[in-house]
């Protein structure tokens, strides 16, 4: 099991069995490079933990606890826990700022705590097998102790098909659960209980935080700032990825700003003109006057990496996006890095998304459905569709207009992107979609908090995206798994939880002023950064899908293998007829869209995760590791 996680940890190995417990642990050193290795008890022994992640605050909790008469025997930020658990209990949780998966025994009272960080940084996952229970930072470290092959979860494939992941706890594989985000899982007496500790909440009834515009450009700023000041803790160089946008640009001007002169910046380039961006990350190295480095990765690249992303992500993807991330987080680790901090969770937390302006305006169009100019403020948004044409405008109608007449539907927000995801779904076979139930939009409505319809409309899409791009998709295929998988662990000062409980009280006008996205952050790193950064339209990070399939020469051996009418029939998920048309499709040069880049993407990404998985071929000779 230990041997599985080996990218997550090369530095080390460590083991604690006792009377109902085995705890192992691989580790990756940053803390304490001599001392820290894992499992780590308390005093008397009786208190053990293993825990992939990190603790920020742990210099300030070590003083609290050692004022109150705990003794510790490391320099470690795991050794925080077991004292925290010891002092208070099941909410020691809530007093970490960090990133972590972390398991706990009490062995007095033969007691497992599972517990993960609050926004869903680091992945944690179980499996109960009789009297059993199995887990682990990877769904893989699971397989060799369990008793039945993998199989796949049915309603997990259609919720990501839809989602882009399965609605949490789901996991592609049947039986296997994971620990939600803000959740802690008890383990006592034989039974199991999930219990909430944090999550992503917002004022009901209109009150939100009180005070000036550059009061609040202030607070966020000071926010901000400690943020990354605690993610800079480490007892090895911390570098930094820059994309060129708004928020990886922020986070690296605030590196500068506290007084790190040497801070050295990553950044991806791609050969195709179109997505890449490698002339504004130079602006920004420049301004800031980092040591830079930047690879370039090719539609090839991505090809030849893509079966050891899917080994790696452990579940489909409906984009390519998650390989040139891998191939970054190599160029880190290339250069003697084993730590960066990213920008991620800044659109989530702040407003940064097209989406949140597309659903400003479609509430905005749903107050007068038969307007013709309300929907037409989607052109500043989507210029190249064509609302001068009848065509134009009756696609936009038939697009966004949906569901105008029910605005408060929970999934208001988001179901123009479910509608073009859930595209894919007709790709399913016939034997597939008769073993499909419930419908993924109830399952995930299931899961929403009680005052969810009391909140704004721009807070339910932010909390929407929060919970299933960002935890189940961003965080983990395009986040941990790549950065993981070159034994790079990745910081985000923007998922900080007091920015999050910040941000999520401001109104949303501060967020998002007309369709100036990310209006309060850009006033706080306005005087970091170049005016031309700051006012940059945000470009989305993308990468080459279909094109990087289907070069010149064709597509690889694996595609044709994968995508084949034997492999197709075999693992019985997909029509074969169905893929056939669109492969022809797509080799006769015809139009290609998101619904069919999707397609592709996810169909392939589905047959090699069940070659891998489900066949048990493990590791494809492609590996991810660049």
């Amino acid at each position: 099991m230990v041997a599985a996680l080996a990218p997550r940890g090369p530095d080390g190995t460590g083991y604690h069995t006792g009377p109902g417990i085995g705890l192992g642990h691989a580790r990756l050193s940053i803390i304490d490079i001599e001392g820290g290795h894992q499992p780590i008890h308390n005093e008397d022994q009786t208190i053990w933990t293993v825990f992939n992640g990190e603790i920020f605050n742990y210099v300030e909790l070590r003083s609290e606890l050692e004022q109150r008469g705990h003794r510790f025997h490391t320099h470690t930020d795991t050794e925080v826990i077991v004292h925290l658990y010891e002092e208070y209990g099941d909410s020691f949780a809530t007093q970490m700022n960090g990133q972590f998966a972390i398991a706990l025994w009490d062995a007095p009272r033969r007691r497992l705590l599972l517990v993960r960080d609050r926004p869903g940084i680091l992945p944690l996952y179980f499996s109960r097998e009789g009297d059993r229970l199995l887990f682990a930072s990877e769904v893989k470290a699971l397989l060799p102790a369990l008793k039945s092959r993998p199989e796949l979860d049915p309603a997990a494939l259609n919720q990501l098909m839809t989602f882009w992941a399965p609605v949490s706890p789901a996991t592609l594989f049947k039986d296997v659960e994971e620990v939600s985000p803000g959740e802690m899982v008890i383990v006592e007496g034989g039974q199991l209980r999930r219990q909430r500790y944090w999550e992503w909440t917002f004022p009901v009834d209109g009150d939100y935080l009180h005070g000036s515009v550059d009061e609040l450009t202030e607070e966020l700023h000071s926010l901000l700032l400690d943020a990354t000041r605690l993610r800079l803790r480490a007892d090895v160089p911390v570098g930094a990825y820059l994309s060129g946008g708004l928020d990886s640009s922020g986070i690296s001007a605030l590196v500068r700003h506290l007084g790190h002169p040497d801070l050295h910046t990553f950044s991806i380039r791609f050969d195709d003109p179109g997505v890449d961006e490698g002339e504004h990350q130079l602006r920004v190295s420049q301004y800031l006057g980092t040591k830079h480095a930047s690879v370039m990765c090719r539609k090839a690249d991505i090809a030849a990496s893509f079966p050891g992303v899917i080994y790696r992500t452990e579940a489909p993807v409906l984009r390519s996006a998650p390989a040139p991330m891998s191939i970054l987080s190599g160029l880190v680790r290339q250069n003697g890095y084993k730590v960066v901090l990213t920008g991620e969770g800044a659109d989530e937390v702040l407003g940064g998304y097209d989406l949140f302006k597309e659903a400003k305006i479609r509430q905005f169009w749903a107050r007068q459905p038969h307007s013709t100019w309300r929907p037409a403020l989607l052109q500043r948004l989507y210029p190249y569709l064509d609302l001068n044409q009848r065509t134009g405008s009756a696609y936009l109608k038939m697009f966004f207009g949906q569901a105008l007449d029910q605005p408060e539907l929970p999934g208001f927000s988001h179901l123009p992107r479910w509608t073009t995801t859930g595209k894919t779904r007709e790709f399913f076979s016939a034997g597939f979609r008769a073993r499909l139930s419930p419908d993924p939009e109830a399952t995930l409505v299931d899961t929403l908090p009680a005052d969810f319809l009391r909140w704004h409309p721009f807070n339910r899409a932010q909390y929407l995206e929060a919970k299933t791009l960002m935890a189940g998709y961003l965080l983990n295929s395009q986040g941990d798994r790549m950065l993981m998988a070159n034994s790079v662990e990745g910081r985000f000062p923007f998922l900080d939880h007091r920015v999050i409980e910040f941000a999520n009280r401001l109104h949303p006008r501060l967020k998002m002023r007309g369709l100036n996205e990310k209006y309060l952050l850009k006033r706080a790193l306005a005087r970091h950064l170049p005016p031309a950064t700051v006012a940059r339209y945000k470009q989305p990070y993308r990468a080459p899908d279909i094109a990087a399939f289907f070069g010149p020469d064709g597509p690889p051996d694996y595609v044709k293998e994968r995508l084949g009418t034997a492999a197709l029939e075999a693992s019985g998920y997909f029509d074969p007829q169905r893929v056939q048309l669109l492969l022809r499709k797509i080799e006769q040069g015809r139009v290609i869209g998101f619904k069919d880049n999707m397609a592709l993407l996810g169909i392939l990404s589905t047959q090699l995760w069940h070659q891998a998985f489900v066949d048990g071929r493990g590791m494809p000779e492609n590996n991810v590791q660049q």
